[in-house]
Parts: structure tokens; sequence; C-alpha cells
């Protein structure tokens, strides 16, 4: 693995909820919204607003985003994107998965 995939997998590590995002994307606002609505408090990254951000981009492709933001990593585990995190939300599953991640306690 690549050192910028390390890297990535540092800054999940011991976080329950890690979000990957754009200050200026819409469908980051659109999960960070929807996560801190379930009274999680996900640690975000601002991939425009940090030094190696673009390397970081890279990273979250190489470990299976299709786009590089949103990238959700819930349990220290990549969760996905968009179309991802919804799915959960629609099928009941976010929820759960917060909870077993000990991001929510309810």
């Amino acid at each position: 693995m690549s050192a910028a995939v390390d890297k990535v997998m540092g800054m999940v590590m011991d976080k329950p909820v890690v979000i990957f995002s754009k200050s200026s994307c819409c469908m980051s606002h659109a999960v960070k919204t929807l996560i801190s609505s379930h009274g999680a408090s996900p640690t975000v990254y601002e991939l425009d607003e940090i030094s190696d951000g673009k390397s970081i981009e890279r990273a979250l492709v190489m470990l299976g985003c299709r786009e590089a933001v949103p990238a959700v990593f819930i349990g220290q585990r990549l969760i996905g994107g968009t179309n991802e995190v919804m799915s959960l939300q629609v099928r009941g599953k976010l929820v759960p998965l917060l909870r077993a991640a000990k991001a929510i306690w309810i």
C-alpha cells in the first residue's frame, strides 16, 4: 500500500465516524448533516483546506471510493460515498451501524 493510504488509515484510527469532504461539495454537506442529525459528531477532514488533500483524495480512490468525496468511514471501515450512506439510511441500517461504532448511544 502507498504512504497516502497508510496516512488515511491513520486518520480514521480510533475515531467512530470520519468524513473526508470538500467544503464546497453539496453532497458532502448533505452526508455530514444526515450523520450529525442522528447525534453523531463525525471527524471531518476538508480536503480542499489541508495541505496534502490531493494525495489523500487519490488514496481514497485507491481504497475503492468511486468519487473521492464524500468518503465516509464508520468504525474504521470504509462505507463509501453519498449513495452508500443514503442507501443505509433508507434501509434503516445507518443508525445501528453508528451505534455499533459507538458514535451514538441511543
